[in-house]
C-alpha cells in the first residue's frame, strides 16, 4: 500500500521510450502487424503502467544496457499527470515504483484487501515468476524482512534446473515425475505466410512441447493451488488444461482430489491468443482439443512410465522368511482368472488358492474356505478363459538384486521396483511389508481391485469391434447446438465403440443400442456424459473407457474384502500380479493401494530426529 518497488537489470530504455511507455495504449511487442501473431514478451498490456501511474505516486528509473548516455533518465508522476523529467543515475534496466496506492481515489482505497491478502497475491505471483524463469535469481522482501532468495539455477537440463528450483519453494518432501512429451496440432488449412519460421515447413504440423514435474501417484491436493500451468514460459489458468491434466490421471486421483504440476506448453505463437483477459491470465488455443489431449497423453504416458512394464518381471517379490508350506496348493497348480460370457452362470474359480481359517481351537482340523467366484453374472463375464501359475512355497519368487528402472536425477523410486519382504496381516486388511526405506502398508482390496480392474481392461482391449446390445425400445436425446455439432461429428467413431446413435433431428439423436457392459438408467444422462467425457478426452475414448464404470463396480464387488484371510504364497501371489499392472499404485476409484513410511518419518515419531 506504501510502497511497491520493482528492479530489473534488463535491457533498459531510452528518455524518449520512458516518456512513451506512460501513454495509453503504448506497447513494446510489435513493429508490424505480423508481430500480433508471435507475442512471446511477457511485459504489461498497454493500459497497465499509465493505469497505475493514474492511481499513485509513480517513478521509473530506467538506462540503456547498449546506449550511448553514461546517465540513465527519470519520470516522475502523479495521479497520472507528469511532475519532472530528469537525468538520474542509474545502472542499467530498470527500477518502477509505486507509493501511495489509490492515494487520490478513496473510494477505490477503501476495496483494497487486507495487506495480508494483498501480499499473499503478491507472493503467488512470484512464486510462478521465479518458476517460469528459475535461471533468473529472485529476491522477495517484505516489510524490511526477507522472505526468501532464490538463486538462479544454472545449467543445462531444464527438468533438473526446474527441480532444483521448485524444491527451494516448495522443499524437496513432494515425489515429482520429469515429464517431457512433443505431440503434433493440426496443420493450418493454408500457410502463414507472414510467419512461417514457426513451422517446419508451408504444409507441416505444428509441434507442441509438454514438459514439467507433475505429482507422483499418490501425491495430490484438495486444491488447485499447487497446480502451475505456463504457456510459452507465462502463468496462466485453463479450464481446458485443468480437464486434461484430470483425464491424465485417470483412475489415479480420488474423487475431489487435484494433481499437483508445473508444468510448460511450447506451443507456436501463431497458435495461441494471450490477449482475451485484461491481466493476461487466460490464453486461447486455436486447436483446444488437440492442445487437451496432448496434454492428457502426456501425463498419461508418464505415470506409466514410472512403472516400467519391461522392469516388472524383475523385481518380484522376496520370499517370506515365514514357509508358507501350509497353504494347500498343488505345485504349479492353474487356476482360471475369467471366463468368455454367457447365457448360463459360468463356472468360474477364485484365482487366488483357498484361504485357511485360523483354529477355532487346539486339535481342531482347518476349515477351507471358498471364495466366492470372481464373476458370477453373465452380464459381468467379458474375459475369455485365461489361466496362471499359483506359486507354492517351493516355488522361487524374488531375483537377489531388482532391477532398477532409469530415473532422472532426484525422481522418486517406485515403490514395486525396490525389494519388498513380507512381514504379516494387520486388522485382516493390511498387508505389512518392508523396504531397504521403511514401512509399507497394502491394501490388499485396493490392491485385488486395481489386478482384476486391468485384467478386465485388457481383454476387452482384444476386441477390435464392440458388440451391441439392442435396447427393447429407443430413445430419443435432444442435446443443445454446440453438443449436437460435436457428437454429430463422433457417430462413426461411436458406432465402432458399439454405441448405437442416429441423427434423428437438427439436434436430436436415436440411441437404439450399446456395448453389452454398459449399465445405464437414463440413456438421455448417458448421451450427455459421454459428451462430457468425449470432450476431456479427445481421441483417448474407446470401447474399453465406456465401460469403465461397469467394469470398476464389478471388481469392487467381488475382490478380496477386509475380512479374507490371506497368508504366504496367497500374498506373494497378490503382489507379484500387482507389480504386472500398468498403474499398480492406486485402485480403479484412485484410492491408493500402497503407501509409504520411511525411516525419517519413523524416527520422527519416535523422538529420535527433529
Amino acid at each position: 500500500r506504501s510502497l511497491i518497488r520493482v528492479t530489473d537489470d534488463g535491457l533498459g530504455m531510452s528518455r524518449d521510450d520512458a516518456l512513451l511507455s506512460l501513454e495509453r495504449h503504448a506497447t513494446s511487442k510489435i513493429q508490424q502487424a505480423s508481430d500480433l501473431y508471435a507475442i512471446t514478451t511477457m511485459g504489461f498490456r498497454g493500459e497497465a503502467l499509465p493505469s497505475i501511474a493514474s492511481v499513485s505516486r509513480f517513478s521509473i528509473i530506467t538506462r540503456e544496457r547498449d546506449g550511448q548516455s553514461p546517465e540513465g533518465a527519470q519520470v516522475i508522476v502523479n495521479g497520472g499527470k507528469i511532475q519532472e523529467v530528469k537525468a538520474a543515475g542509474s545502472p542499467p534496466g530498470t527500477c518502477v515504483e509505486a507509493r501511495q496506492l489509490f492515494f487520490n481515489l478513496p473510494a477505490r482505497r477503501k476495496f483494497l484487501r487486507s495487506e495480508e491478502t494483498e501480499s499473499a497475491h503478491i507472493h503467488h505471483y512470484l512464486t510462478l515468476a521465479a518458476l517460469a524463469h528459475p535461471g533468473i535469481s529472485f529476491t522477495f522482501m517484505k516489510d524490511g524482512r526477507l522472505v526468501w532468495q532464490l538463486p538462479g539455477v544454472k545449467g543445462g537440463d531444464l527438468l533438473a534446473v526446474l527441480r532444483e528450483r521448485h524444491r527451494a519453494l516448495y522443499g524437496g518432501d513432494i515425489k515429482l515425475l520429469a515429464l517431457d512429451h512433443t505431440g503434433t496440432l493440426p496443420a493450418p488449412a493454408e500457410p502463414d505466410t507472414d510467419n512461417l519460421e514457426i513451422l517446419e515447413g508451408p504444409s507441416a504440423a505444428p509441434k507442441m512441447r509438454v514438459w514439467g514435474l507433475m505429482g507422483a501417484p499418490g501425491v495430490s491436493r484438495a486444491t488447485r493451488e499447487e497446480q502451475h500451468l505456463f504457456v510459452n514460459r507465462r502463468p496462466v489458468e485453463n479450464r481446458g488444461i485443468n480437464a486434461a491434466l484430470m483425464e491424465g490421471y485417470h483412475t489415479a486421483l480420488m474423487k475431489g482430489r487435484f494433481p499437483v504440476c508445473c508444468l510448460f506448453l511450447e506451443i507456436p505463437p501463431s497458435l495461441v491468443d494471450v490477449n482475451i483477459h485484461p491481466s493476461k491470465r487466460e490464453v486461447k488455443f486455436h486447436h483446444e482439443r488437440a492442445v487437451r489431449s496432448v496434454v492428457a497423453q502426456a501425463v498419461r504416458q508418464t505415470l506409466l512410465r514410472f512403472h516400467t512394464p519391461e522392469l516388472i518381471a524383475s523385481a518380484a517379490v522376496p520370499p517370506t522368511t515365514e514357509p508358507a508350506a501350509s497353504i494347500p496348493v498343488p505345485e504349479q497348480t492353474e487356476l482360471p482368472v475369467g471366463t468368455a460370457p454367457s447365457l448360463s452362470k459360468p463356472e468360474v474359480q477364485w484365482p487366488y488358492p483357498p484361504v485357511q481359517t485360523p483354529l477355532a481351537a487346539p486339535g481342531k482340523p482347518p476349515m477351507q474356505v471358498e471364495a466366492e467366484p470372481i464373476f458370477n453374472r453373465p452380464s459381468d463375464s467379458v474375459m475369455p478363459p485365461q489361466t496362471v501359475p499359483v506359486p507354492t512355497a517351493q516355488t522361487p519368487v524374488a531375483p537377489e538384486k531388482p532391477v532398477l528402472p532409469k530415473l532422472s536425477p532426484g525422481e522418486p523410486v517406485p515403490l514395486l521396483h525396490v525389494p519388498l519382504r513380507l512381514v504379516g496381516v494387520i486388522g485382516k486388511l493390511y498387508v505389512v511389508l518392508e523396504s531397504d526405506r521403511g514401512l509399507v502398508l497394502l491394501d490388499q482390496h485396493a490392491a485385488h481391485e486395481r489386478i482384476l480392474f486391468e485384467q478386465m481392461l485388457d481383454r476387452m482391449e482384444r476386441q477390435e469391434q464392440a458388440p451391441t446390445q439392442r435396447l427393447l425400445i429407443a430413445e430419443t436425446v435432444e442435446l443443445p447446438p454446440r453438443d449436437a455439432h460435436f457428437l454429430r461429428e463422433l457417430l462413426p467413431t461411436l458406432t465402432r465403440l458399439g454405441v448405437s446413435l442416429s441423427e434423428f433431428g437438427e439436434r436430436t439423436f436415436l440411441l437404439d443400442g450399446l456395448p453389452p457392459f454398459v449399465r445405464v438408467e437414463s440413456p438421455r444422462r448417458f448421451v450427455l456424459e459421454l459428451v462430457d467425457e468425449l470432450k476431456a478426452a479427445g481421441n483417448e475414448v474407446n470401447s474399453v473407457r465406456l465401460g469403465e464404470h461397469t467394469v470398476a463396480k464389478t471388481v469392487c464387488r467381488h475382490a478380496v474384502k477386509a475380512n479374507d484371510l490371506l497368508a504366504g504364497a496367497e500374498l506373494e501371489n497378490l503382489i507379484r500380479d500387482l507389480r504386472q499392472c500398468a498403474m499398480p499404485y492406486t485402485c480403479p476409484h484412485g484410492r491408493p493401494t500402497m503407501i509409504e513410511m520411511n525411516y525419517g518419518e519413523l524416527e520422527k515419531k519416535f523422538g529420535r530426529s527433529q
